[in-house]
């Protein structure tokens, strides 16, 4: 996270004041009501790939009364199931168990590939492992009926023209005055939502020590760190609840296993809605239960409900027919937000960014191109969304110079390493999707910048574009998070205040397992995790794509995060 943001003072008296009267949010031994009966818990196949089976749980775990009123769906937790299919149906007979943990404004479904190729990668050695992709409690608020469909046109009608998909129509986008109960929704019930997920799938704490392996992926593993250092029942002297004794070891892709969102600078962007923690937890903390303070994080382009929900319909359509011609920014409805989106993502530079000519709409485009363009290192500028998933192919390409800034290969900061590219021709050639295997082939024009420099190359391309469409769009839990809990990052950034600090029973946790660290060569912390953390550098990799990257590599080497992952899960402990 970028905290270079300006912070205003808050007089001395008034920190005073505020200090006499903040917000003491107790220990993590609130009752939670569990679940009983038949009903507590739900599992429904979501199909195989190769001889990896994925189904989805649900299981009843109630927030507490504290909470107020929210949707019935949001009493549930959800996960992602991933298992050989030749191996047993029972999860605490599995060999290892690895659980994730998911970053800013992502979801279960962003997993995909990485637990596929986990599990796959073990099976052929021998080993029946399960990776369970977590999903925020938060994530109950989606609605999915559009994307499921199956169908792009029948999507967009759904979600923009009140048209009914299986006896449904959407309610809208949820907005902040409906979200009062995310206003606790903070690092707290975050890991002890993970505690009674696990204990109530694996209730034997000895086999969860042998078996369970906690980690996650950008803010998981920050996360994870906290579940580490937890007390869960309130007695620090007894230590089968705390959270380093529920994990035989931990796993940090593209992030690190602490305490603190350092490592993570740049993750996410300035102009988001998170409000100034400098006035200290309480302040914060009221805002955020008056509704003054939104509660789900947001940004006026990109990173809200709407598109991030258009980023599935993308997906829908590059799964339909990817070699097709996209009618999609002329079929999606004119609007503000849809406007400023998709000038700051399809402008060439800063005065077709004002003048809005030529448009997203003015180029010819496949539907895998409109993706690519949605998602590329070589496209969009937000490093945490980049993918590596191949190159614009079929025409002229030309330097794409809004926003200016690159980072570099040392500090890759808030828009990457990459050049950026852009369809030069409006009106012109059918623009396709060249996937990441068939860069560097025979046939490739090999575009470069304008000061001669390849915009891409072979060893830098990762991803199957068809697997991340497959990922966003037919997945039951989604790849991307519409209502992030503002609250989770708050205090995490409060990191220091009592009510967070208090969190962090055992410190030692942090360190009392084995871990594993695998880092995207290009991504967030490139060339800041010193050598001493034994890092796995999964070279010219991207934030992303260390949960995306295609089972075989264009090297013809095999992946190497689900490689490391896989033998992680097969060392001893």
């Amino acid at each position: 996270m970028n905290t270079s943001r300006s912070r205003g003072r808050t007089p001395k008296a008034l920190r005073t004041a505020v200090l006499a009267v903040l917000l003491t949010a107790g220990t993590l031994t609130v009752a939670v009501p569990q679940a009983q009966g038949e009903n507590a818990r739900t599992e429904a196949p979501a199909g195989a790939v190769g001889k990896v089976t994925e189904s989805v749980v649900r299981v009843k775990v109630p927030l507490p009364a504290s909470f107020g009123a929210r949707p019935a769906a949001c009493d549930w937790l959800s996960y992602l199931r991933y298992r050989s299919s030749d191996g047993p149906a029972t999860s605490a007979d599995a060999d290892r168990i690895l659980v994730a943990q998911p970053g800013i404004l992502e979801g279960a479904g962003a997993f995909d590939s990485v637990a596929r190729n986990t599990v796959a990668r073990a099976a052929e050695q021998g080993q029946h492992i399960e990776f369970w992709a977590l999903d925020r409690r938060s994530n109950c608020l989606e609605d999915h009926t559009g994307v499921d469909s199956g169908d792009q046109h029948t999507a967009v009608d759904y979600y923009y023209r009140g048209k009914q998909v299986a006896g449904r129509t959407f309610a809208g986008f949820v907005g902040n005055d409906r979200l009062g109960w995310m206003a606790k929704l903070g690092i707290r019930q975050t890991v002890r939502d993970q505690y009674d997920l696990l204990t109530a799938e694996l209730p034997d704490q000895g086999l969860r020590k042998r078996k369970v392996l906690c980690g996650g992926h950008s803010l998981g593993g920050v996360v994870t760190g906290y579940f580490a250092t937890a007390d869960f029942d309130g007695d620090p002297a007894t230590t089968a609840d705390a959270g380093h004794n529920q994990c035989a070891g931990y796993f940090a892709l593209d992030t690190t296993v602490s305490t603190s969102l350092a490592d993570l600078s740049g993750s996410i962007p300035d102009d988001t809605n998170l409000p100034d923690v400098g006035l200290g937890y309480g302040v914060v903390q009221a805002g955020l239960d008056s509704g003054v303070l939104p509660r789900s994080l947001s940004a006026p382009v990109l990173l809200n409900p709407e598109t991030m929900t258009l980023l599935a319909i993308a997906g829908v359509g590059a799964v339909q027919n990817p070699g097709g011609e996209s009618d999609l920014p002329s079929y999606l409805p004119a609007n503000t937000n849809i406007e400023a989106t998709n000038r700051f993502l399809f402008s060439k530079d800063t005065a077709t960014f004002l003048t809005g000519t030529p448009a997203v709409k003015d180029f010819r485009l496949t539907n895998a191109a409109v993706l690519g363009a949605l998602l590329d290192d070589n496209s969009v500028p937000l490093a945490f969304l980049q993918s590596s998933v191949g190159f614009f192919d079929g025409g002229p390409i030309a330097d794409k110079n809004f926003p200016a800034a690159n980072g570099s290969s040392s500090q890759p900061a808030l828009f990457g390493t990459q050049y950026k590219a852009i369809p030069a021709e409006p009106h012109g050639p059918l623009y396709t999707w060249r996937n990441y295997d068939r860069v560097g082939a025979a046939d490739d024009p090999n575009h470069r910048s304008s000061d001669g420099t390849p915009f891409t190359n072979a060893g830098e391309e990762v991803t199957d574009i068809q697997e991340l469409a497959r990922s966003l769009a037919r997945q039951p839990l989604d790849f991307t998070e519409q209502y992030f809990p503002t609250k989770l990052v708050t205090d995490i950034e409060l990191a220091t205040s009592p009510q967070v600090k208090q969190l962090v029973v055992h410190p030692d946790g942090l360190t009392a397992n084995p871990t594993l660290t695998v880092l995207a060569g290009d991504g967030l912390l490139a060339g800041r995790i010193p050598a001493e953390r034994h890092p796995v550098v999964a070279d010219g990799y991207q934030h992303l794509d260390v949960l995306t990257a295609a089972p075989v590599q264009n090297n013809g080497q095999s992946e190497p995060v689900s490689t490391n992952l896989a033998r992680f899960a097969r060392a001893p402990q």
